[in-house]
């Protein structure tokens, strides 16, 4: 597996170096560029936002849609329908706006723990951030009122915290963090959190059952203000952090030798970048349950579309993510209304084929 994940960074670390010298393969990233590619994945969200708002079993189509909107518009004397506004703005927007928020999280931390690690099977829930997150939900939902005060988002961000402060602690070695340790250090620690989930599973009422069966599979239907003000001020803050470290990714991405003969500070750096996803990961995850394969597959995607410069893939990532998971959620939602899917069963069946379709073609 190791082997194999570091022929997928010698392709981007090898086209690098070409295009330095002699300006082939894809178009250089110019600020234009990168301006152009982000509002079109940006026309692409509001496309996707657009639809969602105009999708599901309450049966507002665009053209009511369009009326609700124009009736908190000044001066327009259109009186807005209270049962289509309260769907709209009470239901529909909250689950949306967390949906995006989420998506481009997810997204943009996957790319920093692929980049950082140099494994193209790195993501939050590999590294068993989601895990811990899942692990402190299911207590909650397991003593109900015991912990009505934290609450269970509360309790998944405690989880997801911890998970962070195990992998940092056990996989440290007198050099600093290995890519591989803190791998394989959040692979066992994951194993074991799933053995103690299973383990409250096990012993849960049928009541409570169904209740953490759902968020582990991914629940956006309880979408609120304070979830998603939390969500977006650590998306926002997380992504500043990551975009301004774009140049010294892209010189890891040429080895820690070089990077630091070309003045980054690689520990700094990657101590900070990984901290940094793994709390705006934990943020999502306490938000919204455990969604799976956004955080692995996005950043694929998008690296074989646009290239490996971070400068382009980070806000990319951060726009398509939020696309990707608005779509499925949306899917999940109407596909078998009025029962509803969990997303994370959906973003499943759809990342799941491609993942295959990407080791059987050996992209990596």
């Amino acid at each position: 597996m190791f082997r194999s994940s570091s022929r997928f960074f010698l392709k981007p670390r090898l086209s690098v170096s070409i295009k330095a010298s002699s300006g082939g393969g894809r178009p250089r990233v110019s600020p234009g560029r990168i301006v152009r590619v982000t509002l079109s994945f940006a026309v692409l969200l509001l496309l996707a936002a657009s639809v969602a708002l105009a999708t599901g079993a309450g049966g507002i189509a665009f053209s009511p849609l369009a009326g609700v909107l124009r009736g908190f518009l000044p001066g327009s004397g259109i009186t807005a329908d209270p049962t289509e506004t309260s769907i709209l703005l009470s239901i529909r927007l909250p689950r949306v706006l967390l949906a995006g928020i989420v998506g481009a999280a997810l997204s943009s931390s996957g790319v920093i723990f692929q980049a950082l690690l140099r494994n193209p099977l790195a993501d939050p829930y590999i590294l068993g951030i989601s895990g811990g997150a899942a692990l402190g939900a299911v207590i909650g939902i397991s003593f109900g009122a015991a912990f009505a005060s934290i609450g269970v988002p509360g309790l998944a961000f405690g989880g997801a915290l911890v998970t962070i402060f195990l992998i940092f602690s056990i996989s440290r070695t007198s050099s600093g963090h290995s890519g591989t340790t803190l791998l394989l250090t959040g692979v066992i620690i994951n194993a074991f959190f799933s053995a103690l989930i299973m383990f409250f599973v096990s012993i849960s009422t049928s009541g409570r059952l169904h209740s953490i069966l759902f968020w582990l599979m991914g629940n956006l239907s309880l979408a609120q203000g304070y979830e998603i003000a939390s969500t977006a001020t650590a998306l926002l803050t997380g992504f500043l952090v990551m975009f301004l470290h774009a140049r010294p990714l892209n010189l890891l991405a040429l080895g820690d030798e070089t990077a630091m003969q070309l003045g980054v500070d690689t520990k700094k750096t990657k101590v900070l970048l990984l901290v940094t996803a793994s709390l705006v990961t934990a943020t999502a995850v306490s938000a919204s349950g455990t969604i799976g394969f956004i955080g692995l597959i996005i950043p694929h995607m998008l690296r074989f579309m646009l290239g490996p410069d971070h400068r382009l893939l980070l806000p990319a990532s951060v726009l398509f993510g939020a696309t990707f998971l608005i779509v499925t959620d949306t899917i999940a939602r109407s596909i078998m209304a009025p029962f509803e899917l969990p997303v994370g069963v959906v973003t499943a069946l759809c990342g799941a084929p491609y993942f295959l379709y990407l080791m059987r073609r050996r992209t990596f």
